[in-house]
Protein backbone atom coordinates (compact mmCIF):
# COMPACT_ATOMS: atom_id res chain seq x y z
CA UNK A 1 0.00 0.00 0.00
CA UNK A 2 1.82 3.63 -1.18
CA UNK A 3 -1.11 6.09 -0.23
CA UNK A 4 -0.39 9.88 -0.64
CA UNK A 5 0.87 11.34 2.81
CA UNK A 6 -2.04 13.54 4.46
CA UNK A 7 -1.30 16.46 6.19
CA UNK A 8 -3.13 17.49 8.87
CA UNK A 9 -1.19 19.88 11.38
CA UNK A 10 2.23 22.00 11.24
CA UNK A 11 2.62 24.23 14.25
CA UNK A 12 5.19 27.11 14.21
CA UNK A 13 8.83 25.94 14.90
CA UNK A 14 10.51 25.28 17.90
CA UNK A 15 13.89 24.87 19.72
CA UNK A 16 14.80 21.13 20.30
CA UNK A 17 14.76 20.26 23.93
CA UNK A 18 17.62 17.92 25.40
CA UNK A 19 15.51 14.96 26.30
CA UNK A 20 17.21 11.33 28.09
CA UNK A 21 16.45 7.94 27.39
CA UNK A 22 14.19 5.35 28.45
CA UNK A 23 10.88 4.59 29.08
CA UNK A 24 9.42 7.94 31.70
CA UNK A 25 6.16 7.19 32.69
CA UNK A 26 6.15 10.28 35.76
CA UNK A 27 4.73 13.46 35.48
CA UNK A 28 6.96 16.01 34.71
CA UNK A 29 8.50 18.87 37.27
CA UNK A 30 10.08 21.71 36.58
CA UNK A 31 13.58 20.07 38.18
CA UNK A 32 13.51 17.00 35.62
CA UNK A 33 12.22 19.43 32.35
CA UNK A 34 15.25 19.39 30.11
CA UNK A 35 16.20 22.68 28.83
CA UNK A 36 16.49 24.65 25.65
CA UNK A 37 19.93 23.91 23.69
CA UNK A 38 20.32 27.14 22.35
CA UNK A 39 22.48 25.78 19.41
CA UNK A 40 19.57 23.38 18.15
CA UNK A 41 18.21 23.65 14.71
CA UNK A 42 14.76 24.82 14.98
CA UNK A 43 12.59 22.32 14.25
CA UNK A 44 8.76 21.99 13.18
CA UNK A 45 5.68 19.45 14.04
CA UNK A 46 4.50 17.54 11.03
CA UNK A 47 1.64 14.92 11.68
CA UNK A 48 0.34 12.86 8.46
CA UNK A 49 -2.19 9.43 8.75
CA UNK A 50 -3.18 6.53 6.69
CA UNK A 51 -4.87 3.66 6.90
CA UNK A 52 -2.92 0.30 7.75
CA UNK A 53 -3.88 -2.45 9.65
CA UNK A 54 -7.96 -1.86 8.99
CA UNK A 55 -7.26 1.67 11.34
CA UNK A 56 -5.91 4.90 10.83
CA UNK A 57 -2.20 5.17 11.39
CA UNK A 58 -1.13 8.42 12.52
CA UNK A 59 2.88 9.64 12.19
CA UNK A 60 3.60 13.16 14.56
CA UNK A 61 7.26 14.14 13.92
CA UNK A 62 9.87 17.34 14.50
CA UNK A 63 11.56 17.67 11.72
CA UNK A 64 13.87 21.09 9.75
CA UNK A 65 11.33 21.29 6.79
CA UNK A 66 8.39 19.68 5.42
CA UNK A 67 10.30 17.84 2.81
CA UNK A 68 11.97 15.89 5.43
CA UNK A 69 9.32 14.80 7.34
CA UNK A 70 7.60 13.69 4.06
CA UNK A 71 10.31 11.77 2.80
CA UNK A 72 11.16 10.08 6.35
CA UNK A 73 7.60 9.56 7.16
CA UNK A 74 6.76 8.33 3.57
CA UNK A 75 9.54 5.62 4.38
CA UNK A 76 7.99 4.94 7.97
CA UNK A 77 4.44 4.34 6.33
CA UNK A 78 6.25 1.86 3.60
CA UNK A 79 8.08 0.34 6.85
CA UNK A 80 4.26 -0.26 7.99
CA UNK A 81 3.15 -1.48 5.17
CA UNK A 82 5.82 -4.32 4.95
CA UNK A 83 4.63 -5.30 8.45
CA UNK A 84 1.31 -5.13 7.12
CA UNK A 85 1.75 -7.72 4.25
CA UNK A 86 3.38 -10.22 6.75
CA UNK A 87 1.04 -9.61 9.47
CA UNK A 88 -2.44 -9.17 7.70
CA UNK A 89 -5.30 -11.78 8.28
CA UNK A 90 -7.65 -9.90 6.16
CA UNK A 91 -5.78 -10.41 3.04
CA UNK A 92 -5.32 -13.76 1.69
CA UNK A 93 -2.11 -12.84 -0.41
CA UNK A 94 -0.34 -11.79 2.88
CA UNK A 95 2.60 -13.62 4.29
CA UNK A 96 0.07 -14.61 7.55
CA UNK A 97 -2.85 -16.27 5.43
CA UNK A 98 0.08 -17.98 2.72
CA UNK A 99 1.24 -19.70 6.16
CA UNK A 100 -1.99 -20.69 7.36
CA UNK A 101 -2.99 -22.18 3.88
CA UNK A 102 0.01 -24.33 4.01
CA UNK A 103 2.12 -24.81 7.07
CA UNK A 104 -0.19 -27.92 8.17
CA UNK A 105 1.33 -30.14 5.04
CA UNK A 106 4.98 -28.74 5.40
CA UNK A 107 7.41 -25.92 7.20
CA UNK A 108 7.01 -22.22 6.12
CA UNK A 109 10.27 -20.30 6.21
CA UNK A 110 9.29 -17.12 7.72
CA UNK A 111 10.15 -13.42 6.91
CA UNK A 112 12.18 -11.74 10.00
CA UNK A 113 9.01 -9.76 10.40
CA UNK A 114 6.97 -12.53 10.89
CA UNK A 115 9.65 -14.61 12.71
CA UNK A 116 9.83 -11.83 15.46
CA UNK A 117 5.53 -11.70 15.70
CA UNK A 118 5.07 -15.43 16.07
CA UNK A 119 7.94 -16.48 18.53
CA UNK A 120 6.96 -13.27 20.81
CA UNK A 121 3.60 -14.51 20.70
CA UNK A 122 4.42 -17.74 21.24
CA UNK A 123 6.43 -16.74 24.50
CA UNK A 124 3.62 -15.26 25.79
CA UNK A 125 1.22 -17.22 25.61
CA UNK A 126 3.62 -20.12 27.26
CA UNK A 127 4.17 -17.49 30.02
CA UNK A 128 0.42 -17.08 30.14
CA UNK A 129 -0.75 -20.07 29.75
CA UNK A 130 -3.08 -19.62 26.69
CA UNK A 131 -4.43 -15.98 27.77
CA UNK A 132 -3.00 -14.16 25.40
CA UNK A 133 -2.75 -16.83 21.97
CA UNK A 134 -2.80 -15.74 18.23
CA UNK A 135 -4.75 -19.00 16.99
CA UNK A 136 -7.39 -17.92 18.30
CA UNK A 137 -8.85 -16.59 14.66
CA UNK A 138 -11.16 -19.53 14.04
CA UNK A 139 -12.90 -18.13 17.45
CA UNK A 140 -12.58 -14.60 16.63
CA UNK A 141 -14.29 -14.96 12.62
CA UNK A 142 -17.11 -16.51 15.00
CA UNK A 143 -17.71 -14.18 17.43
CA UNK A 144 -17.28 -11.33 14.51
CA UNK A 145 -20.48 -12.68 13.08
CA UNK A 146 -22.26 -13.14 16.54
CA UNK A 147 -21.50 -9.23 17.22
CA UNK A 148 -22.93 -8.34 14.24
CA UNK A 149 -25.98 -10.42 14.43
CA UNK A 150 -26.05 -9.83 18.43
CA UNK A 151 -26.41 -13.66 18.76
CA UNK A 152 -23.98 -16.26 20.36
CA UNK A 153 -22.59 -18.91 18.00
CA UNK A 154 -23.65 -21.40 17.98
CA UNK A 155 -22.44 -24.55 20.63
CA UNK A 156 -21.59 -26.65 17.60
CA UNK A 157 -19.49 -24.28 15.52
CA UNK A 158 -17.71 -23.39 18.73
CA UNK A 159 -16.95 -26.87 19.07
CA UNK A 160 -15.58 -26.87 15.58
CA UNK A 161 -13.54 -23.91 16.11
CA UNK A 162 -12.20 -25.79 19.30
CA UNK A 163 -10.00 -28.19 17.49
CA UNK A 164 -8.77 -25.27 15.57
CA UNK A 165 -7.38 -23.26 18.74
CA UNK A 166 -4.27 -23.57 20.84
CA UNK A 167 -0.66 -22.30 21.08
CA UNK A 168 0.78 -25.41 21.27
CA UNK A 169 -0.49 -26.61 17.88
CA UNK A 170 1.69 -23.99 16.41
CA UNK A 171 5.14 -25.13 16.33
CA UNK A 172 8.74 -23.25 15.14
CA UNK A 173 12.09 -23.99 14.86
CA UNK A 174 14.28 -21.48 15.86
CA UNK A 175 17.17 -23.47 13.47
CA UNK A 176 15.57 -22.85 10.30
CA UNK A 177 13.71 -20.17 11.36
CA UNK A 178 10.40 -21.84 9.84
CA UNK A 179 6.70 -22.45 11.53
CA UNK A 180 4.59 -25.46 10.63
CA UNK A 181 0.64 -26.05 11.90
CA UNK A 182 -0.37 -29.39 13.60
CA UNK A 183 -3.62 -29.17 12.52
CA UNK A 184 -5.44 -27.94 9.14
CA UNK A 185 -7.62 -25.52 8.47
CA UNK A 186 -6.09 -22.96 11.98
CA UNK A 187 -6.52 -19.48 11.65
CA UNK A 188 -3.66 -16.98 12.95
CA UNK A 189 -4.28 -13.58 14.33
CA UNK A 190 -1.64 -10.81 14.90
CA UNK A 191 -4.28 -8.45 15.32
CA UNK A 192 -2.85 -8.30 19.47
CA UNK A 193 0.04 -7.68 18.43
CA UNK A 194 1.29 -6.51 15.05
CA UNK A 195 0.49 -2.46 15.42
CA UNK A 196 2.50 -2.03 18.27
CA UNK A 197 5.49 -4.08 16.06
CA UNK A 198 4.74 -1.80 13.51
CA UNK A 199 4.85 1.04 15.51
CA UNK A 200 8.34 -0.06 16.59
CA UNK A 201 9.70 -0.05 13.20
CA UNK A 202 8.21 2.98 11.85
CA UNK A 203 9.59 5.10 14.79
CA UNK A 204 13.10 3.02 13.96
CA UNK A 205 13.11 4.27 9.91
CA UNK A 206 11.80 8.10 11.52
CA UNK A 207 15.23 7.57 13.45
CA UNK A 208 17.26 6.12 9.98
CA UNK A 209 16.24 9.39 8.26
CA UNK A 210 17.32 11.69 11.38
CA UNK A 211 13.53 12.37 12.91
CA UNK A 212 14.55 11.33 16.79
CA UNK A 213 11.37 13.15 18.12
CA UNK A 214 7.88 11.16 16.77
CA UNK A 215 4.86 9.91 17.94
CA UNK A 216 2.94 6.70 16.37
CA UNK A 217 -0.55 6.00 17.06
CA UNK A 218 -2.65 3.17 15.69
CA UNK A 219 -6.04 1.99 17.64
CA UNK A 220 -5.13 1.75 20.98
CA UNK A 221 -1.46 1.50 20.13
CA UNK A 222 1.20 4.29 20.87
CA UNK A 223 5.22 3.85 20.59
CA UNK A 224 7.33 7.34 21.07
CA UNK A 225 11.13 8.26 20.97
CA UNK A 226 12.61 11.46 22.14
CA UNK A 227 10.22 13.96 23.63
CA UNK A 228 9.17 17.09 21.68
CA UNK A 229 11.08 20.23 21.89
CA UNK A 230 11.48 21.96 25.36
CA UNK A 231 9.44 19.12 26.80
CA UNK A 232 9.47 15.96 29.76
CA UNK A 233 8.13 13.88 27.24
CA UNK A 234 4.77 13.13 24.88
CA UNK A 235 1.73 14.05 27.27
CA UNK A 236 -1.02 10.60 26.72
CA UNK A 237 -3.68 10.63 29.03
CA UNK A 238 -5.21 6.99 29.45
CA UNK A 239 -8.51 5.90 28.10
CA UNK A 240 -11.08 5.63 31.14
CA UNK A 241 -8.31 5.83 33.81
CA UNK A 242 -9.13 4.13 37.24
CA UNK A 243 -7.92 5.34 40.94
CA UNK A 244 -4.35 3.81 40.54
CA UNK A 245 -4.23 4.68 37.21
CA UNK A 246 -1.95 8.00 35.99
CA UNK A 247 -4.61 10.36 34.77
CA UNK A 248 -1.22 11.46 32.49
CA UNK A 249 1.52 10.09 31.70
CA UNK A 250 4.74 11.70 30.50
CA UNK A 251 6.69 8.92 27.96
CA UNK A 252 10.03 8.74 25.69
CA UNK A 253 11.60 5.77 24.35
CA UNK A 254 9.07 3.53 25.11
CA UNK A 255 5.25 2.37 24.01
CA UNK A 256 2.09 2.28 25.59
CA UNK A 257 -1.12 0.05 24.44
CA UNK A 258 -4.70 -0.06 26.31
CA UNK A 259 -7.06 -3.22 25.84
CA UNK A 260 -10.85 -2.72 26.85
CA UNK A 261 -14.31 -2.56 25.98
CA UNK A 262 -15.54 0.82 26.37
CA UNK A 263 -16.09 0.93 22.84
CA UNK A 264 -15.98 -2.20 20.69
CA UNK A 265 -18.90 -4.48 22.84
CA UNK A 266 -22.33 -5.85 22.26
CA UNK A 267 -25.49 -6.79 24.46
CA UNK A 268 -27.24 -10.42 24.06
CA UNK A 269 -29.54 -11.29 26.07
CA UNK A 270 -28.84 -8.68 28.50
CA UNK A 271 -25.47 -9.29 29.02
CA UNK A 272 -22.38 -7.83 28.09
CA UNK A 273 -19.78 -9.52 25.86
CA UNK A 274 -16.53 -7.54 24.91
CA UNK A 275 -14.36 -7.67 21.60
CA UNK A 276 -11.77 -9.72 23.02
CA UNK A 277 -12.43 -13.19 22.79
CA UNK A 278 -11.22 -15.25 25.83
CA UNK A 279 -8.86 -18.14 24.01
CA UNK A 280 -10.02 -20.90 26.14
CA UNK A 281 -13.96 -20.36 25.71
CA UNK A 282 -14.01 -18.41 21.94
CA UNK A 283 -16.52 -16.24 23.87
CA UNK A 284 -15.92 -12.18 24.44
CA UNK A 285 -14.49 -11.79 27.64
CA UNK A 286 -18.01 -10.78 29.89
CA UNK A 287 -15.83 -9.35 32.88
CA UNK A 288 -15.61 -5.34 31.92
CA UNK A 289 -12.25 -4.71 32.43
CA UNK A 290 -9.41 -2.71 30.50
CA UNK A 291 -5.57 -2.10 30.95
CA UNK A 292 -2.75 0.15 30.09
CA UNK A 293 0.47 -1.27 29.56
CA UNK A 294 3.84 1.05 29.04
CA UNK A 295 6.54 -0.96 28.01
CA UNK A 296 10.19 -0.32 26.34
CA UNK A 297 8.57 -1.31 23.01
CA UNK A 298 5.20 -1.99 21.19
CA UNK A 299 6.08 -5.29 20.61
CA UNK A 300 5.47 -5.92 24.30
CA UNK A 301 3.30 -2.85 25.31
CA UNK A 302 0.58 -4.27 22.52
CA UNK A 303 0.30 -8.36 23.09
CA UNK A 304 0.38 -7.76 27.32
CA UNK A 305 -2.45 -4.99 27.43
CA UNK A 306 -4.95 -8.34 26.50
CA UNK A 307 -3.48 -10.69 29.30
CA UNK A 308 -3.17 -7.75 31.66
CA UNK A 309 -6.82 -6.92 31.14
CA UNK A 310 -7.59 -11.01 32.29
CA UNK A 311 -4.96 -11.99 34.32
CA UNK A 312 -5.32 -11.87 38.49
CA UNK A 313 -3.02 -9.39 39.89
CA UNK A 314 -0.48 -11.86 41.02
CA UNK A 315 0.10 -13.75 37.87
CA UNK A 316 -0.03 -10.31 36.31
CA UNK A 317 3.12 -9.33 38.61
CA UNK A 318 4.64 -12.59 37.85
CA UNK A 319 4.01 -11.96 34.21
CA UNK A 320 5.88 -8.81 34.40
CA UNK A 321 8.86 -9.35 35.55
CA UNK A 322 9.63 -11.42 32.70
CA UNK A 323 9.53 -7.97 31.12
CA UNK A 324 11.93 -5.25 32.48
CA UNK A 325 10.37 -1.81 32.57
CA UNK A 326 7.27 -2.93 32.14
CA UNK A 327 4.30 -1.10 34.04
CA UNK A 328 0.48 -2.46 33.85
CA UNK A 329 -2.62 -0.20 34.70
CA UNK A 330 -5.72 -2.72 35.19
CA UNK A 331 -8.69 -1.97 36.01
CA UNK A 332 -12.65 -3.21 36.20
CA UNK A 333 -14.51 -1.17 34.90
CA UNK A 334 -18.60 -0.06 35.99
Amino acid sequence: MNLPLMLHIVVTAALLGAGGLGCDHTKPSAATRPGIAATSPALSRFEYSQIYMGVRTRLVVYASDETAAVNACRAAFKRVGQVEDAASDYRKDSELMKLCATAATRPVRLSDDLYTLLTTAQEISRRTDGTFDITVGPYVLLWRAARKNKTLPDPAELAAASKLVGWQKLQIDPATRSARLTVSGMKLDLGGIAKGYAGDCALQTLREHGINSALFEAGGDIVVSDAPPGEAGWKIEPEDPGPDTPKLLTLHNCAVSTSGDTQQFVEIGGKHYSHVVDPHTGIGLTTRAMATVVAPKGLWSDPLSKPAAMLPRAKLDELLKQYPGTVAYPRVLK
